[in-house]
Formats: structure tokens, C-alpha cells, sequence
């Protein structure tokens, strides 16, 4: 279960100590929705058979969820990466103000260098506008720690608390001791005028969010989760999170440090005495101003966007170079790492049918999911990206002004995954306001982009047991299409057929692109082709499909067979048929 009986010091990811936290809170119900990089939370946490752990639809559904626990009495949390937390913002900030009843914490991670996300997004700023405490670990023994505290805050304070992670807190390991667990039980008790936000009690609501917040205020001037690390007085640091980390192996104890582990509210008299005891205030935190503001509203000169930037994220040698210090080795890396393009893995049933609505010259509204690899070249399909479930919503409005024309040659491409979360209500737009539409959903039976988690159209659930399991086609159906035709992406020939025919077709489809992810545990594979070098004319027709085990070796094509899982696109597109298999019988 994950658990060290003897307590002992042990070596933890971020999120992994997030998810002991959660365990030695007494947490009882955690629903998610998987995002990098904050799935780990969940997956770490289902492994303590003590906590109720699910993967929801989407994250507003996983936040509701998460809330009526709480309300019956039971500490509850949920996840979500920054991008996730715009979907929840419509329960977060109405839960500010009814409260909670057991504890309720939202974890929370940023993802700042965009490793894998669509926007850089500072979720402090839902923090402030929410009303609602935030705490930053700045490493995997804080993420423990203030997990726990979190729990004690949401209680005490009568608030949802959100646990702001970041990539290199969640995705590092550092020291962390175990404690016990202990399980709080609260009665659920009716009160109409706390949880019902109907104008009349939530006007009566707001006055009692404003004295919390004054009430948390002064917690932050005293509370352990913000100290003062007095070193060298000629410069003093404000910080918080991972920038913490990289200012104390740049500086050590030649300067004093603020760090901030309370990010919200933030303190205001322990500021000022901190910054009366340095000659120059700096601020250093990853994306936005929001410390540095807050300093400055206090009518306190600092000096910290002129100096760093507001975007990407820190490291040790941005810092050490923007306030003149010399990196060292230490900070230093050799030589050049060399750079790896993302690509489609060989064998991704995405790709063929990429491949084909290239080859029909379509115009692809694409979504969030490994899929949105189909913009990159030589595929370069996707047109348009914009954020979870947006393809449809966009195909409708571009099909709506353009007309006719467009209708016949431009789609919506989601996965399956992303489908459930929020493609349905687009879909259901379609169908409403009746645009000749064409969706083609790519099912590749599991939500693939962030670690092959489970969703509702598997059947199966977080631990792998079977669960409830939505029929993609009769949903399709239910809402309003009846045109679903289903499709295998290794078949080239179906793909072209099936695309042209409903792209003609007067009226609203929806193509299911299907076949499991190539890796997948338990998806049987073809063994790996290999290629005649005296068929082969070097063509490079199979280049096309950009698939990482072919490459050209003397003007002749070339496939790696550790990489090679026999699909056969390739050999589709060859047409002098130099593409060969040490055996035909098809177990794929």
C-alpha cells in the first residue's frame, strides 16, 4: 500500500508525498481528472485501499464530487493540473463561500514552461479572485506537511484550501518521514442558509468570506508555513515554491530569505519587518508579479520583474545570471542536450487517420490528447488547438459562417478521453443549431497523453476494475447523429472511403477512429516489417506518415525493428511493395 510501517526517512516524489499527506489527513473520497503534472497525486493515492480514489469525467464533475463528500462529513481532495482549474472554476468560487463541512483541499499544479500543457497559467490568480487560502510546497517534505495542515486550515477557517504544486516540486524527490494516520468524522448537519447560494443567502455569505479572509491574514503573519532565514542583510529575497529551492543553492546563507509557504493571503506585517532588515528587496517567483504587487501596494521598493522574467520557468542558472553571480559546475551542463522533437509513437492508431485527412486536404479542428501531434509535420493536419472539448464547439461556428463549401471539407477531430470530459456538450450544439458537422472522435480505448489512465468509455476503473462503460456509438446516437460510422485507422483504404462519404453527406456524423494505443500492455502486435532494399526506390512515400521507426539509410528506406510494431500503414503507401513481414498472419 505504499506505506513505511517503521516510519523512516525514505526518498519521495512530490506527488507521492502529496498522496501521503492526503493518507495521514484522514482523507476518505479523492476524485480527479488526470493532467500533467499533477495525475500522480491520484494514482499514488488509490494505492491506500483506506481512501475512495475515481477518475471523473472531467474536473468540475471530480470538484462537485469532492464537495458533497466533504458536506457529508468526510475530508475529501481533488486534482487537477492549471488549465484543469479554469474547469472548475464555477464550483471553486461559489464553495468559497459556502464553506465546507469535513475538510476540502484542491490540489492544483502549474505547469510553467508549458512541458505539457497549452498556456503557462499562474493559478494564484484563482486563488486571490476566489477568496480562498493557497499553500506552495517547495519540496516532497513540505508537499507532506502542508497537506496535513491544509486539512486543519479548511476546518478551522470553515474554507476550501488549494495546494498549489509545480512541475519540478511535483516531478523531484526529497526527503520525506511518514506519520500516522488519523480519520476525523463530521456530522452532517442542514443549513439551508450556508449551502443553498441563492441570491438572498449568498449576499448574506460574502460579508463572512471578507472576515475570513482578514482572520487567515492574520494567521499568515505568524504561521509556521512562512519563515524568515536570516543570513546576509545587503540582499533579502521574497519567495516561495521551487524558486525557493533555486535561490537557497545560488545564495546559500549569504542573504536572508523570506519564503512563503501561505501564497494566499499573504502576510503584510511580516513583510515589512523582513524588508526593514535588508539594505535591497528582491522578489523572486516563477511567472507572475503577485508577491512583488503585493510588496509594492505596501509602499515597499523592490526590485523583482525588471530583473526576471515573467515567462517560462526559473533555474539556477537564470537566477544566478540575472543577479550577476557566477553559475559554477555545479549549475553548469556540459554539453548540449540534444533535441527531441514529440512525435506519434510507432504504431499510434492516431496516425493513419491523420495521414488521410492530409491526403483529402480537410481543414482539422483538433483538440487536447496526443492526437494534437497530428499538427506536427510531415502529418501537419491539426489547424487549431485551442483547450479541452474545443474542436467541436469551433467546428460548429467555422462551419455556420463559411457555409456549405466548408462543411464539405473541414472536421473536428477528439479523443475519447477528452470526448467524455467536455466534448459532449459541443456535440450536443451540433445537433441543437443543426451544422452539417462532420466529428471524427480518435478512440484509442484510454487516455493516453497522460499515463494511460482509465475513462469512462474503458470499462474499467482508477485500480483497474470493472466499472460503468459509456457506448461511444449509441451516445452519438442518443444525441441526435445518425450517421456514426466506425472505422480502423490501420486501414487506410476504409479511412479515405468512410471520410469522403460523410464529409458529402447533406447532414451532421460522427466517425469513431478505433483502435487501442499501440502500448498498451495487453495490445498484441504484428512483428516488425522490414524493407527490400531491391524492391525499395527510395521514393520516400512512406515518410509521409512520420512514423519514428522509418528512417532513410542510403537513399533507402529503413525501419528500427525495436521500434516497429508491425502495422502496416506504411506498406500501404509503398507501392513498389518492399515492405516485407517474417510472417502474414495478422495478430494485432
Amino acid at each position: 500500500m505504499g506505506q513505511n510501517p517503521n516510519h523512516n526517512p525514505e526518498l519521495m516524489l512530490g506527488n507521492k508525498a502529496v498522496a501521503r499527506g492526503l493518507y495521514e489527513a484522514g482523507v476518505c473520497f479523492i476524485s480527479s481528472y488526470p493532467g500533467t503534472p499533477s495525475t500522480e497525486i491520484t494514482e499514488e493515492a488509490a494505492k491506500y485501499d483506506e481512501i475512495y480514489c475515481e477518475w471523473a469525467p472531467n474536473e468540475k464533475v471530480a470538484m462537485e464530487s469532492a464537495f458533497g463528500a466533504s458536506l457529508a462529513g468526510r475530508r475529501a481532495f481533488c486534482a487537477q493540473k492549471h488549465v484543469g482549474l479554469n474547469v472548475a472554476a464555477d464550483p471553486l468560487y461559489t464553495m468559497s463561500y459556502t464553506g465546507v463541512n469535513a475538510g476540502l483541499v484542491i490540489g492544483v499544479a502549474d505547469d510553467a514552461g508549458m512541458h505539457s500543457s497549452q498556456n503557462e497559467q499562474d493559478s494564484r490568480h484563482h486563488a486571490i479572485a476566489a477568496k480562498v487560502p493557497m499553500l506552495e510546497p517547495s519540496d516532497s517534505a513540505e508537499a507532506l506537511e502542508f497537506t496535513r495542515l491544509a486539512y486543519t486550515l479548511s476546518e478551522q477557517f470553515d474554507t476550501p484550501v488549494l495546494l498549489k504544486m509545480c512541475t519540478r516540486v511535483a516531478h523531484s524527490q526529497s526527503i520525506v518521514t511518514c506519520g500516522e494516520r488519523t480519520v476525523p468524522d463530521r456530522p452532517y448537519v442542514k443549513d439551508i442558509s450556508k449551502y443553498v447560494m441563492m441570491p438572498g443567502n449568498a449576499k448574506r455569505r460574502h460579508p463572512i468570506v471578507e472576515a475570513r479572509t482578514k482572520a487567515l491574514t492574520e494567521y499568515a503573519e505568524t504561521s509556521p508555513l512562512n519563515r524568515v532565514e536570516m543570513g546576509g542583510t545587503e540582499i533579502g529575497i521574497i519567495t516561495a515554491s521551487t524558486s525557493y529551492q533555486y535561490v537557497k543553492e545560488v545564495f546559500g546563507d549569504s542573504i536572508s530569505v523570506l519564503k512563503l509557504g501561505m501564497t494566499k493571503p499573504l502576510t503584510k506585517k511580516l513583510i515589512r519587518d523582513f524588508a526593514s532588515k535588508v539594505k535591497r528587496l528582491y522578489v523572486v517567483e516563477e511567472l507572475d508579479p503577485i508577491i512583488e504587487n503585493h510588496v509594492r501596494a505596501l509602499g515597499i521598493p523592490v526590485t523583482g520583474k525588471e530583473l526576471l522574467p515573467m515567462v517560462d520557468e526559473f533555474s539556477q542558472n537564470l537566477i544566478a545570471e540575472a543577479f550577476g553571480r557566477s553559475t559554477g559546475s555545479s549549475y553548469a551542463v556540459p554539453d548540449a542536450v540534444p533535441p527531441r522533437p514529440p512525435v506519434m509513437c510507432a504504431g499510434c492508431p492516431h496516425r493513419g487517420m491523420f495521414y488521410t485527412l492530409r491526403k483529402n486536404n480537410c481543414t482539422v479542428l483538433g483538440d487536447i490528447g496526443c492526437y494534437t501531434l497530428g499538427a506536427v509535420p510531415p502529418l501537419g493536419a491539426i489547424e487549431m488547438t485551442l483547450c479541452m472539448g474545443a474542436s467541436i464547439g469551433a467546428l460548429h461556428g467555422f462551419n455556420k459562417v463559411r457555409g456549405p463549401e466548408s462543411e464539405r471539407k473541414t472536421v473536428a477531430v477528439i479523443g475519447d478521453s477528452t470526448f467524455m470530459h467536455s466534448g459532449m456538450t459541443g456535440l450536443a450544439n451540433v445537433a441543437y443549431n443543426q451544422s452539417n458537422s462532420t466529428i471524427i472522435i480518435v478512440d484509442n480505448s484510454i487516455t493516453g497523453m497522460t499515463g494511460h489512465q482509465q475513462n469512462p468509455t474503458t470499462g474499467y476503473n482508477i485500480k483497474g476494475d470493472p466499472a460503468g462503460k459509456i457506448d461511444l456509438e449509441a451516445l452519438c446516437r442518443a444525441m441526435g447523429f445518425e450517421r456514426v460510422r466506425v472505422v480502423d485507422p490501420y486501414n487506410l483504404e476504409e479511412c479515405d472511403r468512410v471520410l469522403k462519404e460523410e464529409l458529402a453527406a447533406e447532414t451532421r456524423s460522427i466517425i469513431i477512429s478505433r483502435r487501442p494505443c499501440a502500448l498498451l500492455k495487453y495490445v498484441r502486435h504484428n512483428p516488425p516489417l522490414s524493407v527490400s532494399t531491391e524492391k525499395c526506390v527510395g521514393c520516400k512515400s512512406c515518410m509521409r506518415i512520420g512514423c519514428p521507426a522509418i528512417s532513410m539509410h542510403g537513399r533507402k528506406a529503413h525501419v528500427d525493428s525495436t521500434l516497429c510494431v508491425g502495422c502496416n500503414v506504411c506498406s500501404q503507401l509503398c507501392r513498389v511493395g518492399a515492405f516485407e513481414s517474417s510472417r502474414t498472419d495478422d495478430v494485432r
